[in-house]
C-alpha cells in the first residue's frame, strides 16, 4: 500500500528482500458505509476505485505547525456507498469459492471500528444477502449434481475424515432417521427464519462451471465464536435448565498431524443445500453474544468464525462408487470471519462486563496488528523474529493461513463520520501494513491417475440398460393386426362371390352355406371362449381366494416377522451394549493388567534396589566398624603421644617459669639493695644497721628446691637511681596506638606505663592504625591470688594487599600488683618506721617477653 499526500512520515530504511514469485500479497479491500441520518460531517472521500482520502474534522485540521493535513490510502479496490452486495461478492469472495472447489484454502475477514458495517457485509439483510449466504449459494449451485450421499464421509474428531461404505452409510442414515422420528422441539422442525428466507434472488444466483464431474463432494460447516479470548461452539446443544443454567464449555486449539490448527471437539454438520447450511448458521447466530452500546445498537462482543469445509473424493474406475482410498480425499476449507470492532471506552462509557469485553477485543486486535507487523518486518528486512501467534486465540487459529496454507483477504469497513476519524486513522495504518505482507502461494494437489468421463459413461450405461429391460418385459398389444389375420385364417374360406345373372341359383346358396358354416364355427368358438372364460374366471376366483389367504398369511407372518425384528433389534442392541461393555471391561482389564505388570516391575526393581541398598548398608556398617576400630586405635595412639608431649611441655614450662621467677627474685633483690642504699645515704650518709624485717613470703617454699646457678650480686658501688616511675619497654621513636579498653580499672600505683607519641583509643580503628607503626593493648585480668595483673600486648602494624591494616603481635609485658596482708602491715606500721611501710606499698612490676618462636628450656 502506498500512502500519498502532503504529510508523509518517512520510514526507517531497511534492506528489502527480493520479491518471490511464489508469494502473493494479502488482498486488502475497502468498503465505505453511507452516512447515517444523524451523522454530520464526512471525513472520508473516494478519489478513485483504488484510493480514498481522509479529511480531518474541523477541530483537528490544524496540527502542531498549523498547516492543513490530508492523507491518502490505496487499496486493491475501493467500494463506495453505491456498491451492491453482489458486486462486492463478485470481486472479493467469488475467487475464494472457485479456489475452494479447486481444493485450495481461503481466509476472508472483515476489520474496522465498531458500527462500520462489518456484520452487514458478512451476513447481509433480506434482499441484500452478504458474502456468507452468497458463498454458500454459489458452492451448492456448483456441486449439487455431484454430491455424495449423507454419512459417506464421517469426521474423525482429529481434523480428518473417514470414508464409509455404501452399506455403512445406509445404516447410519437409517439410524439418524429413526432418531429424528422421535418428536423434537418445534425449533428443530421449523423452517429458516423468514427474515433471512429471501437473502438471494434467483436471478442473482451464480455457479462455477469448471467442476470435476468425476468426483463426489460433501460440505461440512461449523460455527464458533471467540469471546474474552475463549473459544465456544455455537452449534453445541446445551441442555436447558431454567433453575440452574450451565455455562457453555470452552474449547481448546490443537494441531493435527499435518500441523494445521483446529478446534478440538467442535461440531461439524453435513449440509446438502444452501437453505440447510444457512439454517445451521442462523441457529448459531442466535447464540452469538451481542450487546447495545452507545455507538452501536447491536454491537458484536465476540469474533465469529464460520468454517465451510469441502470434501472431495474421486470415483472408482467404473464411475459408480467413491474410491475407498483415504489418501485420495482432498479437504479444503474457507473461513469467514467477522471480527468485533475496536472501540474506545471513553466514547462507549462501558462498565462491568462491557468494559471487560472491550478490553479483550482491543487486546486481540492489538495482537493481530503485532503479528502482521512482525511478518512484514521479517519479510522486508530479512529478520527472523518469532511471530507471537499464541498471544491470542484469533491469531493462533489462523496461523497456518499466514504461513502459506491459502489465500488471505481482508475487507476494511469504514464509517465516514467525523467522530470515528481517530479510530479510522489507526485502521488505515493497519491496512497499509497488512497489504505489504506476502503469503506463500498454496501448492496444487496431486491429480489421481484415473480416466476422465467415468460418471458420464456410467449414466449412459444405466439408461441403455433400463431401455432394453423395458423392451424385453413390456406388456403385449391386443390389437396387433398379425394376430387378427391369424385368427381369420382359421375360419373356412369364402367361395367366389361373382354374380353374372340375377337368376343365378348356385352362387348365392354356396355363399349362404359357407356363411352358415362360419357362423356355426364362430358360435362354437364363442361357446368355447365363454366356457374357457368361465373356467378361467373360476380359476381366477380360486386364485384370488388363495391369494387373499396367502396375503393374510403373509401379513400375519410379516407381523410376526416385525415382532421378531423388534426382538432381534432389541437383542442386537443388548448384544451391542454387552459387546461394548465387554470391550470396555476387556480394555479396563488390559489397562489393569498393564498397570499390574508395571507395578510388578516397579516392585521387582524396588526389591532389587532394596537388596542392593541393604548390601551396601551392610558393607558400610562393616566398613564403619573397621573405621571405628582404626579410629579408636589411632585416638589411643594419638592420646598417648599427646600425653607424653603435654607432659614434656609442662615440664619445660615449669622449668621456664622457675627461671623467670628466679630472674624476678634477683631483680627484686637488686631493687631492694638500691632502695636501701639510697635511703641510708640520705639519712646519715653512712651505713646503719636496720632491724631485721620479717621475711617476705616466697613461692619457693611451696615448690621443691631446685639447684640454680649463682647470680652475681649487685654492685654496691653503683650510684643510686631515684626513679619516680618505671619506663615501659614500649618507649622509642615510633608512633604507637595505645588501646585501653573502657572496662579497665584505674590503679593508683606509683609506677605506671608511659608511652610517648601514642594515640589513645578505646577501640581499634583503621584510621588510627594507618597513622602508627606500633600497637599496644592494655589487658587486665584477675589472678588466682586475688590480685589484678595488667598485660601489655605489643605488636607491629603493617599494610595488607587489600589496602587495609594488620597487626602482628611480638611481645607481652606483664605488670603485677602485690599487697602484703593486713596483719603484717599493722606490725610493720607499729614496730617499724614509715620507710618499711612505704617499701611494701611499692608495686612490683615484672616483665616477660614472649616471641613467636618458642625457645627450648
Amino acid at each position: 500500500m502506498q500512502r500519498q499526500g502532503k504529510a508523509k512520515t518517512p520510514r526507517r530504511p531497511c534492506h528489502k528482500k527480493t520479491s518471490n514469485t511464489d508469494k502473493d500479497p494479502v488482498g486488502v479491500y475497502c468498503r465505505i458505509r453511507p452516512l447515517g441520518a444523524d451523522d454530520g460531517e464526512c471525513c472520508v472521500e473516494m478519489i478513485s476505485n483504488t484510493t480514498i482520502q481522509l479529511h480531518p474534522p474541523d477541530g483537528l485540521k490544524a496540527n502542531r505547525k498549523g498547516d492543513f493535513k490530508e492523507t491518502q490510502y490505496s487499496f486493491k479496490k475501493v467500494f463506495g456507498i453505491q456498491t451492491t452486495q453482489k458486486e462486492l461478492f463478485e470481486d472479493v469472495a467469488k475467487p475464494l469459492i472457485e479456489d475452494l472447489i479447486q481444493c485450495k484454502n481461503g481466509l476472508l475477514f472483515t476489520y474496522g471500528v465498531t458500527g462500520s458495517g462489518k456484520t452487514f457485509t458478512m451476513t447481509g439483510s433480506p434482499g441484500q444477502g452478504g458474502l456468507l449466504p452468497r458463498s454458500l449459494d454459489m458452492l451448492f449451485n456448483s456441486i449439487s449434481p455431484y454430491q455424495a450421499k449423507r454419512y459417506v464421509f464421517k469426521p474423525d474428531d482429529k481434523n480428518g475424515l473417514e470414508i464409509q461404505s455404501q452399506v455403512d452409510a445406509l445404516l447410519e442414515r437409517q439410524k439418524r432417521e429413526n432418531m429424528q422420528s422421535v418428536p423434537k422441539t418445534p425449533l428443530s422442525r421449523q423452517k429458516a427464519d423468514p427474515e433471512f428466507a429471501d437473502m438471494i434472488s434467483p436471478e442473482q444466483a451464480c455457479k462455477y462451471d469448471n467442476v470435476d464431474e468425476d468426483s463426489s463432494y460433501s460440505v461440512f460447516v461449523s460455527y464458533i465464536e471467540i469471546y474474552n479470548n475463549y473459544i465456544y461452539d455455537l452449534l453445541e446443544d446445551a441442555p436447558f435448565d431454567p433453575i440452574r443454567p450451565k455455562t457453555p464449555q470452552s474449547k481448546i486449539l490443537r494441531e493435527d498431524q499435518n500441523h494445521n490448527m483446529y478446534v478440538a471437539g467442535c461440531i461439524e454438520v453435513e449440509v446438502k443445500s444452501t437453505e440447510e447450511a444457512f439454517e445451521v448458521f442462523w441457529k448459531g447466530q442466535k447464540k452469538r453474544r451481542i450487546a447495545n452500546t452507545q455507538l452501536n445498537r447491536e454491537s458484536s462482543r465476540s469474533h465469529s468464525v464460520f468454517i465451510v469445509k469441502l470434501v472431495q473424493a474421486p470415483l472408482d474406475a467404473d464411475g459408480d462408487h467413491i474410491l475407498q482410498d483415504k489418501n485420495q480425499v482432498n479437504v479444503s476449507q474457507l473461513c469467514l470471519v467477522d471480527l468485533a470492532g475496536s472501540e474506545r471506552t471513553s466514547r462507549t462509557r462501558a462498565e462491568g462486563n462491557r468494559l471487560r469485553e472491550a478490553g479483550n477485543i482491543n487486546q486481540s486486535l492489538m495482537t493481530l496488528r503485532t503479528c502482521i507487523e512482525v511478518l512484514r518486518e521479517n519479510q522486508m528486512c530479512g529478520t527472523n523474529k518469532m511471530v507471537p501467534y499464541r498471544d491470542s486465540k484469533v491469531t493462533h487459529l489462523f496461523k497456518n493461513y499466514f504461513d502459506g496454507e491459502g489465500k488471505v483477504r481482508m475487507i476494511v469497513c469504514v464509517n465516514p463520520k467525523a467522530d470515528d476519524y481517530d479510530e479510522t486513522m489507526l485502521v488505515m495504518r493497519f491496512a497499509e501494513m497488512t497489504q505489504e505482507v506476502e503469503v506463500a502461494r498454496p501448492v496444487d494437489r496431486a491429480i489421481y491417475a484415473l480416466p476422465a468421463g467415468r460418471r458420464h459413461r456410467n449414466q449412459a450405461f444405466k439408461e441403455e440398460l433400463s431401455r432394453r429391460l423395458e423392451e424385453r418385459g413390456g406388456p403385449s398389444n391386443a390389437d396387433d393386426p398379425a394376430l387378427m389375420n391369424q385368427l381369420i385364417d382359421g375360419l373356412p374360406a369364402l367361395p367366389a362371390c361373382e354374380l353374372l345373372d340375377a337368376t343365378d341359383d348356385q352362387t348365392l346358396p354356396r355363399l349362404v352355406e359357407v356363411l352358415e358354416r362360419r357362423h356355426r364355427i364362430r358360435q362354437m368358438m364363442t361357446k368355447q371362449f365363454n366356457k374357457t372364460a368361465i373356467t378361467l374366471k373360476s380359476m381366477l376366483q380360486d386364485f384370488d381366494s388363495n391369494f387373499s389367504a396367502k396375503e393374510n398369511f403373509i401379513h400375519d407372518q410379516r407381523g410376526k416377522l416385525s415382532e421378531k425384528d423388534k426382538v432381534i433389534s432389541s437383542q442386537k442392541t443388548e448384544l451391542e451394549r454387552l459387546e461394548n461393555k465387554s470391550k470396555m471391561l476387556e480394555y479396563k482389564i488390559d489397562i489393569l493388567q498393564k498397570t499390574t505388570n508395571i507395578y510388578e516391575e516397579d516392585k521387582r526393581s524396588l526389591q532389587q534396589e532394596l537388596e542392593t541398598r541393604e548390601q551396601r548398608l551392610h558393607r558400610e556398617l562393616s566398613e564403619k566398624k573397621r573405621m571405628e576400630q582404626r579410629m579408636h586405635g589411632m585416638v589411643a595412639d594419638t592420646k598417648h603421644k599427646w600425653e607424653k608431649e603435654c607432659e614434656r611441655r609442662v615440664n619445660a614450662k615449669q622449668l621456664e617459669m622457675q627461671n623467670q621467677l628466679w630472674v624476678k627474685d634477683e631483680k627484686l633483690k637488686q631493687l631492694k639493695a638500691i632502695v636501701t642504699e639510697s635511703s641510708n645515704g640520705s639519712a646519715g650518709g653512712g651505713p646503719t644497721e636496720r632491724p631485721d624485717k620479717p621475711q617476705r613470703p616466697s613461692r619457693e617454699r611451696d615448690r621443691p628446691v631446685t639447684q640454680r646457678s649463682a647470680s652475681p650480686s649487685p654492685m654496691p658501688t653503683a650510684p643510686p637511681v631515684h626513679q619516680r616511675h618505671r619506663r615501659s619497654h614500649s618507649t622509642g621513636g615510633e608512633k604507637w596506638v595505645d588501646h585501653t579498653p573502657s572496662t579497665n580499672l584505674e590503679l593508683d600505683t606509683v609506677m605506671q606505663p608511659i608511652i610517648p607519641n601514642a594515640i589513645k583509643v578505646s577501640a581499634p580503628s583503621e584510621k588510627a592504625l594507618a597513622k602508627c607503626h606500633k600497637y599496644v593493648l592494655t589487658h587486665q585480668e584477675l589472678a588466682s591470688d586475688g590480685e589484678i595483673h595488667t598485660k601489655l600486648i605489643k605488636g607491629d602494624v603493617f599494610k595488607t594487599r587489600g589496602g587495609g591494616q594488620a597487626v602482628q603481635f611480638t611481645d607481652i609485658e606483664t605488670l603485677k600488683q602485690e599487697c602484703p596482708t593486713a596483719s603484717s602491715s599493722r606490725k610493720r606500721r607499729s614496730g617499724s618506721g614509715g620507710t618499711d611501710d612505704q617499701e611494701n606499698r611499692v608495686p612490683v612490676a615484672s616483665s616477660s617477653h614472649v616471641y613467636q618462636k618458642r625457645r627450648k628450656p
